[in-house]
């Protein structure tokens, strides 16, 4: 009898790992040549922007350690985190994204860009290196909210107009960002819900700060010893 219960509680235990191996098959990765390209280029702007930022902060800490005003290095940094978090008016070269309905013969014409769309648009933007973007009259910063409410696309909690929509986006390089999105999945995305994604590079626009309060939580002040 223990034999026999050894020699089933082997078996046993080979039928799971036999059964746990065919459950759960490896995952191979499917992406071809190209792909692994462009993922690979990717990551490694996402390395140099890190780097950039990294000798940003050693430079600041430099300053602040060096100089014997640290009141005005610090407004500067404060004035500079404003700037990336959207908070102030910007300007330089871009684009502009123009949505407009494809056909107007067809018995639905959309009113609004869908909040899928849109989302889509935006995080294709930020992949291409767009650095400050505004929808219609909306700033985007990082704690901006896509949503439906009724029907209509509002942005930041306020509605967007509707289409025809126009897009503004800021960026390094206003040409390459301009052919990126000439052939970008958006403009697919966007004609199988009726809609052209146009764009057109400017040498020189003017977007708005984010005019509404951020709210701040989970965070606290740290309290110095006593």
């Amino acid at each position: 009898m223990i034999i026999f219960a050894i020699v089933t509680t082997i078996i046993g235990f080979m039928v799971a790992i036999q059964f746990k191996t065919t459950k759960e098959p490896v995952v191979r990765d499917t992406r071809d040549i190209l792909q692994l390209r462009q993922d690979l280029r990717i990551e490694k702007e996402r390395q140099q922007q890190l780097n950039q930022e990294i000798e940003k902060q050693l430079s600041l800490l430099n300053q602040l350690t060096e100089q014997d005003n640290v009141e005005d290095v610090m407004i500067d940094a404060l004035n500079d985190l404003k700037k990336n978090a959207g908070l102030t008016t910007v300007s330089g070269e871009g684009i502009i994204l123009e949505i407009k309905p494809m056909y107007s013969d067809y018995n639905f014409v959309p009113q609004t860009v869908p909040p899928h769309l849109l989302r889509f648009l935006i995080n294709e933007l930020n992949i291409y290196n767009a650095t400050d973007i505004v929808v219609g009259n909306q700033r985007i910063i990082s704690t901006s909210a896509i949503r439906d409410v009724n029907g209509v696309t509002h942005i930041n909690a306020r509605r967007i107009p509707n289409i025809p929509l126009e897009i503004k986006v800021l960026a390094t390089d206003a040409e390459k960002l301009h052919h990126e999105m000439i052939v970008s999945q958006s403009v697919e995305y966007f004609a199988i819900e009726n809609l052209t994604l146009t764009s057109t590079p400017i040498n020189f626009t003017t977007l708005p700060g984010y005019d509404q309060p951020i709210r701040v939580r989970y965070l606290e002040p740290i309290k110095e010893e006593s």
